[in-house]
């Protein structure tokens, strides 16, 4: 059977049901000890690890937490696999399948920089088609992926990376195993066809997928090249955000994530399997594909959601709310209490705050904001921002919008308006300081910088000034000096 390749995927009750833009079947749910069999009886009952298992496969268990935790971090899958992970070649360094990847984020590192001032960057390029009539070269998803920036170190398992792509040729017999931390990939052009050690995701432009670390996967690409962007946190798992004074309900809901049911093929031709680790790649070949997962049972799976789906709150009365309340998912940090990242989403909503300035006011705050657009067009920012850009807000610098928006805001009529029409953004909300690559500020990647005018706040009025007559009076009457009057 040397280059025979048999499919075989699950068939079970409560599935979603399949179409034409999304061949898979899915369980639903989020944080499920799910389970899943391509063929019946096959998961052992009351056991992990029977003597046989039948059909003669293997249980491999995949721990994505320590194995003393508490319960509630337990974070696991048991497979049950034609060959154990363990049959493979010799494991080499690989460094040269993308230079570009960067993981070690700290002022000793000369390839990172801290920048304090904003910036934005135009969509990033899409590679463009490698078939026959091109001179563009085949780049899969692991090579079209560049780093932006990051904070912290996977060695240290602390931190995270920001990623953009862009990829024009599937992953053939090929696979990819991220054991620094989980990717967190949001396509922006283009759907992503994935196939998992678990099962396969079909991910188009709105939707999110997180894939764990250690799960070994491939991209193929069903519509030509893509493009889109990453967040990889190192050392800790995403999350659903609490609800605190919410309730119960609003935000990602958790019956709308989507996983994987078991798929498995039969293909014993060559594969290759790249590994991250460390921050560095690795490479070895085996003589069989790494799919070949018959069942499975546990709660460290792929998933997907569909951003149009988040219920949306917001301030009915007055006042604006901080933008947490549009978190999908948290990331939280080795601090109790406190997320490593928020994921946050903009769309469509209805604004009705009365007596209340309602663009994003200005502000400072400790957390780093890197916001990104899918489609439509944003106006939440100073920054110009199209599908497939990127902008930067350094911890703690100050940032916000013109003055003419400014003067918009406190001038207009208020009605009850729907903003993000037809859009999509989202932020990393992040809560320490991220350095920047020299890719994005110097080499290839700023090219798609542009610049900030520095002079785009330099018709900004003091209106106090024009007040200082009434401003006189007020203190008068409270029995306090007058100011300088103005010259």
């Amino acid at each position: 059977m040397a280059n025979c390749k048999m499919t075989a995927t699950a068939q079970a009750a409560f599935l979603t049901e399949s179409s034409n833009k999304d061949p898979h079947r899915y369980q639903v749910g989020f944080g499920n000890r799910f389970a899943s069999e391509a063929v019946p009886n096959v998961l052992p009952k009351g056991q992990n690890v029977p003597q046989k298992v039948k059909y003669g496969l293997y249980s491999e268990q995949l721990n994505g937490a320590p194995v003393f935790s508490s319960r509630d971090a337990i974070r696991h899958v048991w497979m049950y696999r034609m060959r154990p992970s363990v049959a493979h070649g010799q494991v080499s360094p690989a460094s040269d399948l993308n230079t570009e990847i960067e993981s070690c984020f700290s002022t000793a590192n000369k390839q990172v920089e801290f920048i304090a001032s904003q910036l934005a960057w135009d969509p990033f390029p899409i590679v463009e088609s490698s078939d026959h009539q091109s001179s563009s070269a085949s780049i899969d998803f692991l090579q079209g992926i560049k780093t932006v920036g990051g904070q912290g170190d996977p060695t240290l398992r602390d931190g995270l990376a920001i990623h953009v792509y862009s990829a024009n040729t599937s992953m053939e017999r090929t696979a990819l195993s991220n054991n620094d931390g989980e990717f967190l990939i949001l396509p922006q052009h283009g759907r992503l066809n994935i196939q998992t050690e678990l099962g396969w995701l079909m991910v188009r432009p709105g939707e999110v997928v997180v894939i764990p670390a250690g799960i070994r996967f491939r991209v193929l690409l069903p519509d030509g090249p893509v493009r889109g962007y990453i967040q990889e946190v190192f050392g800790t798992h995403y999350e659903l955000p609490e609800f605190g004074a919410v309730g119960s309900n609003g935000l990602a809901l958790p019956r709308d994530f989507e996983s994987p049911v078991a798929s498995f093929d039969i293909d014993e031709a060559p594969w290759t399997i790249n590994y991250k680790i460390a921050g560095t790649l690795h490479t070895c070949t085996q003589n069989h594909s790494p799919f070949d997962v018959v069942a499975w049972h546990g709660n460290l799976v792929p998933y997907k959601y569909a951003m149009e789906k988040f219920v949306n709150m917001a301030n009915a009365s007055k006042d604006q709310a901080d933008p947490t309340i549009y978190c999908v998912l948290t990331a939280p940090s080795k601090v109790p209490g406190v997320s490593l990242s928020d994921f946050l989403i903009f769309t469509k909503k209805w604004i009705t705050a009365e007596d209340t300035f309602r663009p994003p006011y200005y502000h400072r705050n400790m957390s780093t904001e890197v916001m990104g657009l899918i489609y439509g067009k944003y106006g939440g920012s100073s920054h110009v921002l199209d599908g497939g850009g990127l902008s930067y807000e350094a911890s703690y610098m100050p940032h916000g919008e013109t003055y003419q928006t400014w003067k918009d805001a406190t001038e207009r009529k208020l009605e009850n308006v729907v903003i993000c029409e037809d859009t999509m953004a989202f932020m990393f909300h992040i809560s320490v300081p991220v350095l920047l690559t020299k890719w994005a500020t110097q080499g290839e990647g700023s090219k798609s910088l542009h610049q900030s005018d520095a002079h785009q706040w330099d018709d900004l009025q003091a209106h106090f000034l024009d007040h200082l007559e009434d401003v006189n009076m007020d203190l008068k009457a409270a029995g306090l000096p007058a100011l300088t009057e103005k010259s």
